[in-house]
């Protein structure tokens, strides 16, 4: 199978054993049936960020040979979406027996603490190794931030009732790929060594490159724009669905900022500690 460039299937038994336990996973959650709310993608959101970490080490070398394949692209999705059901299906059981438990803080609270724990044993790689950088990783993320706030009141204004619908779980979706948008263009500009992967993104960053403003801005610009605006108009466009099928239509927007947080994630730990 020929896959875009950065992207590799992992070995057969690996493949075989991520496929079966993504069913199994799916399975268990499908019996279960935790409620799906705004809440639930918020907690998902360290999740998802922790699939971009893991991956981004993978691609600096930390891991043992035995396991790296489990955290290659596009294995990390599946391996997140097994410890995360696992994970998900452990703390609505243990919001059932606890009097007061929560099934969404539990989960945050969870990945949190996973994504905290990683990332410091990250910066402490990186004082190791002496590559630790933090400059561009503090812009990109208050970037990103200011990004995420102006684009989220725009939508209110101009769709109100999408924004009303979407709730939290729409400004997960326009902040997971602002995150991915501002740390691209940041690679794409300003740190030498970096490429982008993604044909497609390629093909927006080379046309903002050949625009008058390059010089002056950057080409990163316009893929920021673009990526804000597709995701823009999936949450103006999820709003019927939301409204009809909560669950479902949650849960996809879950995975469609997952693929924006992810990317974004990794791209600040390479940046971080990339020695770049």
């Amino acid at each position: 199978m020929v896959l875009p460039e950065g992207l590799a299937m992992p070995p057969l038994p690996y493949a075989i054993g991520l496929l079966v336990g993504v069913v199994g996973v799916a399975g268990l959650i499908y019996l279960l049936r935790p409620p799906v709310t705004n809440w639930t993608v918020v907690a998902l959101s360290p999740w998802m960020a922790l699939g971009g970490v893991l991956h981004g080490l993978e691609r600096l070398g930390t891991f043992p040979e035995s396991i790296e394949p489990l955290f290659g692209a596009p294995a990390v999705y599946a391996t997140m979406a097994i410890v995360t059901g696992l994970t998900w299906a452990f703390a609505g059981v243990s919001a059932e027996i606890r009097t007061h438990g929560s099934t969404d803080r539990t989960l945050g609270t969870i990945g949190t603490a996973v994504l905290i724990t990683l990332s410091v044993f990250s910066v402490y790689q990186g004082i190791n190794n002496g590559t630790l950088a933090p400059f561009w990783p503090v812009i990109a993320i208050v970037v990103a931030g200011v990004v995420t706030a102006i684009a989220w009141v725009l939508l209110s204004l101009g769709f109100t009732e999408s924004a009303s619908v979407t709730g939290a779980t729409g400004v997960v979706v326009i902040g997971a790929h602002a995150v991915d948008a501002v740390t691209t263009a940041i690679g794409y500009d300003v740190i030498p060594g970096i490429s982008e992967r993604t044909p497609l993104s390629r093909i927006i960053l080379q046309i903002g490159d050949a625009l008058p403003t390059a010089d002056l801005i950057g080409a990163g610009w316009l893929f920021v724009f673009v990526k804000l605006f597709i995701a823009g108009a999936v949450v103006v466009l999820f709003r019927e669905y939301v409204k009809e099928e909560p669950t479902q239509a949650r849960l996809v927007l879950a995975f469609i900022a997952a693929v924006g947080l992810g990317p974004g994630a990794q791209n600040l730990l390479v940046f971080a500690i990339g020695g770049l």
